[in-house]
This record gives structure tokens, C-alpha cells and sequence, in this order.
């Protein structure tokens, strides 16, 4: 009997020992897995205790309702790689969590990421339950703080008068516990897989602090809103959209300078910018140079393992030059494997060094690519490894436009893979004035 294709995919998903959680380090492995553990033992503990009213089911149902209108409408971009995603979440939970039995708030993330992962952006699973879980500890433990307050201070409405400011004072308190919970939860997980991550430039850079204000700032108006009169949370989604649509605008303008596979600047701003920098050396008499650089063979890789390997290998060679260039050095793609640098106050023997250096440290690199690729599936532990040759040209007294840095540049590195490829090579520019 032959087994469909789409019940040999689910099977496969069902799998456990093929699940990408088993191929993390023991000790992050284990938290990852403890916290979502944890939360549902919470959940059904709460459940326990819970009063169930159809008055509150109505509420959970109107406040899960409009979170999910926010989450579908939430832009693919806000998912970008290597970064922490501020995709303003927490703005539905916490509400629930002020205004309903703790055991709601504890239940809200779940369907919001199965939506996300469904409709919006196709993560790693194991990280989206973990999000699920950490959100549903932090905020259950928002919701039974707030409910421990005495009700003169704050209590299950909001008053008017003094009482007004307190239920408001005690809702913002409490999102401060639910969201410095849930951060604490997804920080430790970062730094248990990555120990080398730079937590204070992930978290505390100015466009992360802005996003986190925001969020916390429209998650206890929205909650106040809603306090007054529940039927009002459907005007309050178009209002979190906006905000959300305004937070992300430097996002957005970062995305249209740079391309999609590689983190690094598109063809158009790397011109652009070294226009701009070869104008500023000739004007104040600096050196630059340019180089191009290609990878050996990479035709290779996609043929063997497949295009979605193909595009891991070239992220990891992306990241390798970002790594080890200078902080005011430029590098963008010019496409398919082929990148470009621009190196400012560089002669022609320090981009050599600089070239040589990043060369050495690719040829040595081994680049995992063991994923599901196009149809194939790469064992565990697959790695290949790439070399790459650069083509070198200096600013000097005949090359002063880009164009020609750019044909020695490319000359050189012709030269370079002419004679073995893995190899760093520099020729003289020859000016077209």
C-alpha cells in the first residue's frame, strides 16, 4: 500500500526524534523544554480553581477575537532574522489578564502564535512554544498579582476618582511584572544557545527600548479602555495596528536597504554609499580601495544539497564578512555569490590584509547545512566547506569613479580564480579620465 506524500509529511512532523529541539546543547535543550511543561502543569492547576461563568467566556472570546484580527494583520517583515520580534502580543494578553480569572491570560498566547505560525510566519516550532509558554507564566503570575491587590486600590473594575488612578497605578504594575517575566524567560534561552550574544545591544539599543515603551504604554491604555466597557476593545485594533505600523517605519526603511538572503546592503545602496565615500577620499585626499569577492564553486552546493542549503551557506559566508571587517567598512551583495566591500582609509596593503584575513577565516569555517532542503533531507551534522577569491582595487591618481575601481576590482579577481581560485589578488586601476 503506498503512503501519500501528505501522510508521509505528517508523519515525519510527528516524529519526535526528528524534531530540530533534540539537535540544541543538553542544558538549553532542557529549559526550552521545562518552560512550556511548566506553564500547561499552571494552566490545568488553574483550571482547577477557576469559576468557569459564561460572562467570562464571552469577554475571553471578544478580547482572543480582536487579538487575532491584530495578529493577521501583522506584516511578515516584523519577523526578521536575528532579532528579537516586538510584534506588540502581550497588548491582548494583558487585558485578559486584569480583567478575567489569571487562567485566561494563561490560555491567550497559545492560539495567538498557532495564528502567527499558521498566517503570518513559519518559525521554528519548539521557539514558538517556548514563547507560548513563557508568555503564559509571566502573565499568569501579572494576573494573580493583580488580583491579590486589595480591591480599595484597584479590584476586578475600574472606578472613577481616585480609584480610577489606582486600578490604573496597579494594571501598570502588573505589566511590568508580566513583561520583565517574559523577557527574563526569552533573554536566558538566548544566552543558554548563543553565550557569545550581545544581550545589551539586542535589548537595550534605542529602537528595541522605543518598541518595548510602546508596547507596554498601548498594552495599559488598551487594558483601561477595555475596563470601561469591554465592547470597546474592537476600537482599540485599529489603534494597535497604527502604532504597530509606526514602530516598525525605521524597520521598514532598513528592510528596502539591504537584501533578504543576506543581511547585508542591496547593490543600489552599496553604490550609493561608496559614491559618497570615494567623493569624500578624493575631496580630503584618503585612501580606499574596493574589493569583489566570490565564492569558489558554489554551484556545487546547490546541486548536491539543494537551494535552501545553498542560501544557508551563503548567509554564513554574509555573516563572516560582516564579522571580521572594520565598524566603518561597507558590504553589500551585488548578487548571486558574489559580494563587495568598500574599505575606507585602506591602501592597497591594507585591503590585501583585510581581504587575506577574511579569506583564511572562510576556508577554514565548516558551515552546517543540515536542514530539509528542496526535497531532500541532509543528515544531522552535514557541514561543507567554501573558499572564496577577491579581486582588490585602490583609489590612486587615475581611478577616481567607482566604475573604475569596480573593472580593476573585478579584474583582479578574474586574475585571482584564473590561478586556483582561494586566492587574493590586487591590480592597478587604470582611469577613464
Amino acid at each position: 500500500m503506498t503512503v501519500s506524500s501528505l501522510t508521509r509529511r505528517v508523519l515525519a512532523r510527528t516524529d519526535v526524534r526528528k524534531w530540530t529541539w533534540w539537535q540544541l546543547p543538553r542544558l538549553p535543550r532542557w529549559y526550552i523544554g521545562a518552560v512550556p511543561v511548566v506553564a500547561l502543569g499552571m494552566v490545568a492547576f488553574a483550571a482547577s480553581q477557576t469559576v468557569w461563568r459564561s460572562s467570562d467566556l464571552s469577554k475571553f472570546g471578544l478580547l482572543l477575537g480582536c487579538g487575532m484580527i491584530s495578529v493577521a494583520a501583522t506584516p511578515r517583515i516584523a519577523y526578521g532574522q536575528g532579532q528579537m520580534v516586538r510584534d506588540f502580543l502581550t497588548v491582548w494578553v494583558l487585558p485578559v489578564a486584569i480583567l478575567l480569572p489569571p487562567v485566561y491570560a494563561m490560555l491567550t498566547p497559545a492560539p495567538l502564535l498557532v495564528l502567527t505560525q499558521w498566517r503570518i510566519h513559519r518559525g521554528v516550532v519548539y521557539r514558538r512554544v517556548f514563547t507560548a509558554g513563557a508568555i503564559s507564566m509571566a502573565y499568569g503570575v501579572a494576573s494573580l498579582t493583580f488580583h491579590a491587590i486589595p480591591p480599595s486600590f484597584a479590584g476586578p473594575s475600574i472606578g472613577a476618582g481616585t480609584h480610577a488612578l489606582t486600578w490604573t497605578l496597579a494594571v501598570a504594575a502588573c505589566e511590568i511584572v508580566g513583561w520583565l517575566g517574559h523577557h527574563i524567560f526569552l533573554v536566558s534561552a538566548i544566552k543558554l544557545c548563543d553565550p557569545t550574544a550581545r544581550l545589551t545591544v539586542m535589548e537595550l539599543n534605542g529602537e528595541a527600548l522605543h518598541a518595548d515603551f510602546a508596547q507596554i504604554d498601548l498594552g495599559l491604555v488598551t487594558t483601561v479602555v477595555i475596563g470601561v466597557n469591554p465592547v470597546l476593545a474592537i476600537f482599540a485594533v485599529p489603534t494597535v495596528l497604527l502604532a504597530r505600523r509606526f514602530m516598525m517605519h525605521a524597520q521598514l526603511l532598513a528592510k528596502s536597504r539591504l537584501d533578504n538572503k543576506t543581511g547585508l546592503l542591496n547593490a543600489s545602496t552599496w553604490e550609493s554609499e561608496a559614491e559618497a565615500e570615494i567623493a569624500r577620499a578624493i575631496r580630503t585626499g584618503s585612501p580606499v580601495s574596493v574589493a569583489l569577492v566570490d565564492i569558489d564553486h558554489f554551484k556545487v552546493v546547490n546541486d548536491t544539497y539543494g537551494h535552501l542549503a545553498g542560501d544557508l551557506a551563503l548567509r554564513a559566508v554574509s555573516d563572516a564578512i560582516r564579522e571580521h571587517l572594520r565598524s566603518y567598512d561597507v558590504a553589500g551583495r551585488f548578487g548571486g555569490e558574489e559580494f563587495v566591500l568598500l574599505l575606507p582609509q585602506a591602501d592597497e596593503a591594507d585591503a590585501l590584509s583585510i581581504a587575506e584575513r577574511l579569506r583564511t577565516h572562510i576556508a577554514s569555517m565548516p558551515i552546517p547545512i543540515d536542514a530539509p532542503t528542496g526535497g531532500r533531507s541532509t543528515p544531522a551534522g552535514t557541514c561543507v566547506r567554501l573558499t572564496v577569491s577577491v579581486g582588490i582595487a585602490a583609489l590612486d591618481g587615475t581611478a577616481r569613479e567607482l566604475t573604475d575601481l569596480l573593472a580593476a576590482a573585478d579584474s583582479a579577481l578574474y586574475y585571482a580564480k584564473e590561478n586556483g581560485r582561494n586566492k587574493t589578488h590586487a591590480v592597478a586601476a587604470v582611469g577613464l579620465r
